[in-house]
């Protein structure tokens, strides 16, 4: 795993020891980010699940203004530190270790602006990415101007909508779909 494009392109990311994480890889990451734009102007980011953090700092190398990482398991949170501080972004990010759902009430009760870019990775048993992204949304973290990404199993679906969010994109590579969101309008 290595920092794809922009500022810290080439960096090494390091991985979570153990079966627990399933990092996005490198040719999933490059699909991605040719489909939601190849560079960024400042974005804001939230990388819930982040795992090794990768999504999130391939989006500050290329260009997101800030990063939000999210993760429950601690050595998820060490390891997003580590690689931080390997591609010298740390200054764009802040750290939660906490639970999904917790992590975006926080969010909201410290007054977090909504997100331009979210990335929605859980572990494939979890089928929520569609009641995280309505939580998001009811909480103002993501609106009219937010593209989310779903990773997940390419054997679950969405649906075409979520709310306010409609699929504009899905994507399979193996094991791994993308689907991606964006405003709609009403539901």
């Amino acid at each position: 795993m290595r920092v794809i494009s922009g500022e810290a392109r080439g960096r090494p990311l390091k991985a979570v020891p153990g079966q627990t994480t399933r990092p996005t890889t490198d040719k999933v990451k490059e699909a991605l980010f040719s489909m939601i734009g190849p560079y960024f102007d400042g974005e804001r980011v939230l990388d819930l699940f982040a795992g090794t953090g990768g999504l999130g700092i391939e989006a500050l190398s290329r260009g997101a203004g800030k990063a939000v990482f999210v993760d429950a398991n601690m050595r998820s949170i060490e390891v997003v530190r580590a690689n931080l501080a390997a591609t010298r972004l740390s200054d764009k990010a802040e750290i939660y270790r906490q639970d999904a759902v917790k992590a975006i009430r926080l969010l909201e009760q410290r007054g977090c602006e909504p997100f331009d870019l979210v990335f929605l990775d859980p572990p494939y048993v979890m089928k929520n990415g569609d009641e995280l992204l309505l939580e998001l949304t009811a909480r103002g973290l993501a609106g009219e101007d937010t593209v989310t990404v779903i990773e997940h199993e390419s054997g679950f679906e969405y649906g075409e909508r979520i709310g306010i969010f409609e699929r504009r994109r899905l994507a399979l590579y193996g094991e791994t779909a993308i689907s991606i969101y964006k405003y709609g309008g009403e539901a």
